[in-house]
């Protein structure tokens, strides 16, 4: 059968923009269609425009900090409007640049929805296109938690096109985006409550790291509610109001319901080329990300694996290789590090504790200091290192970290433990003085013992 294209790729945002383009780098005609904005979640409403309110909210900090260092400064306050535009100046030049990197590669786009006719043809805003290959990157979007008036309630991707700031915010959630937006909405100027129906929030992340982000948020006045969410919601005049577990209300100027991310199939048709979907829309796939149709495969969050965009950019980068580069190869899953950019960060590598306890014994050890910026300003905040090892190999098995620039360093950290470095390798690396990272090659002392196997009686 001729084709119209080698390769068709529905998703504009990291892993398919990556995947149609060394595809077409490797001769491969290549479409791509994207029916909301090219650079998908992460450029649009995700990693970008929310590191750079992060950062924006950092500023509040370093100028009470300030004072402690001899700096005499005035601070009239901080003007929404100006950091909004700046934000959503930054997400239309990247999103420019990733139409310009597939046009440049010579790939077709397309903006336009694509659904599937039959496993081999395409409907593309009412064009009809056939493809050999097939690859689903239409990443995922926001879930609202079905409560009575959730409609009420604001999505993440809300936050980036807020005309006028909140002064009163409540966040439904206990993920990473709920802990970030928490943080960050605090360092901006607003009253923030956080509501969440378990007793620790970031599940799947160490224990320590929950515990030490909870307290430092407490410290900065983010008001933690674990064990309750909201029964029902409406609107009172201006105001959002929240009817909570516990019997009381809260009446807020916003609420961010950040409950969770679903796959985006929605509109696809995946029956009609018999792609299988799991319970929640994710889609199968084996290691070389192709789904239960051979020729049609899956890539990034709507598969719902490890959702951040480096993996899913790698994936993609894999797939073409593997395709049309004559370089069959795919990217391992294990010891993929990842952060928070809460506030203080998080940022992690391997196992946890728990993780580690469960496989078998494990050496752990942990310190937890003020680093030497707040025993100047006085600021509560303080910083946890933790390294996980193997009792009888010392392989390291997971590094976490909680405080200032932990993603900055847990990069260079991983790069160790992916090649397997043990215990004795972090000792005899010789520390950077002075830096809270000097505390990864510094610890010698044991905090205890996890995983230890039952004794005989």
């Amino acid at each position: 059968m001729d084709f119209d294209v080698d390769l068709f790729v529905i998703g504009g945002g990291s892993a398919g923009v990556r995947c149609a383009r060394i595809a077409a780098g490797h001769g491969a005609r290549v479409g791509v269609a994207e029916s909301r904005f090219w650079g998908g979640t992460c450029v649009n409403v995700g990693c970008v425009p929310k590191k750079i309110l992060v950062q924006a909210s950092e500023y509040s900090g370093h100028f009470a900090d300030s004072r402690a260092f001899g700096w005499q400064l005035s601070v009239a306050g901080h003007d929404w409007p100006t950091l909004r535009e700046a934000t959503l100046a930054e997400t239309r030049r990247l999103s420019g640049i990733y139409v310009s990197l597939l046009t440049n590669a010579g790939c077709t786009v397309f903006d336009a929805p694509a659904r599937f006719l039959d496993p081999h043809t395409l409907d593309v805003g009412g064009r009809r296109v056939s493809a050999e290959r097939i690859v689903i990157a239409t990443g995922g979007q926001p879930e609202r938690p079905g409560i009575p008036g959730d409609e009420h309630g604001l999505i993440s991707d809300d936050l980036f096109t807020l005309e006028n700031f909140p002064r009163r915010v409540a966040i439904m959630g206990g993920g990473y985006i709920a802990v970030e937006f928490a943080g960050l909405l605090a360092g901006l100027g607003a009253q923030v409550t956080l509501l969440y129906r378990g007793e620790k929030f970031l599940r799947g992340f160490d224990s320590d790291l929950r515990d030490g982000l909870a307290e430092a948020m407490r410290s900065s006045g983010i008001d933690l509610r674990f064990a309750t969410t909201a029964g029902e919601i409406e609107r009172i005049g201006p105001d959002t109001r929240l009817h909570l577990s516990d019997g009381s209300r809260l009446d807020v100027d916003a609420l961010f319901l950040c409950t969770g991310r679903r796959p985006n199939v929605a509109g696809l048709d995946l029956a009609a080329a018999g792609v299988a979907s799991a319970r929640g829309g994710a889609i199968p796939v084996d290691a070389g990300m192709a789904t239960n149709v051979p020729h049609i495969f899956a890539l990034g969050d709507v598969t719902d694996q490890v959702n951040l965009t480096p993996v899913a950019t790698a994936q993609g980068h894999a797939l073409a290789d593997t395709l049309f580069g004559n370089r069959p190869r795919s990217i391992s899953l294990a010891n993929v590090p990842s952060a928070v950019f809460s506030s203080p960060p998080i940022a992690t590598v391997g196992l946890t504790e728990e993780d580690a306890a469960a496989r078998g014994p494990a050496d752990i050890f942990v310190t937890r200091f003020t680093p030497m910026r707040h025993t100047i300003s006085k600021r509560a905040r303080r910083t946890m290192i933790k390294l996980v090892v193997d009792s009888a190999t010392q392989k390291v098995l997971g590094a976490h970290m909680l405080g200032e620039d932990a993603p900055e360093i847990m990069q260079g950290i991983a790069v160790a433990i992916v090649a397997g470095a043990t215990k004795a390798d972090f000792d005899r690396t010789i520390g950077i003085h002075p830096t809270a990272a000097e505390e990864f090659v510094t610890l010698r002392t044991r905090t205890r013992e996890a995983g230890q196997p039952p004794r005989d009686p």
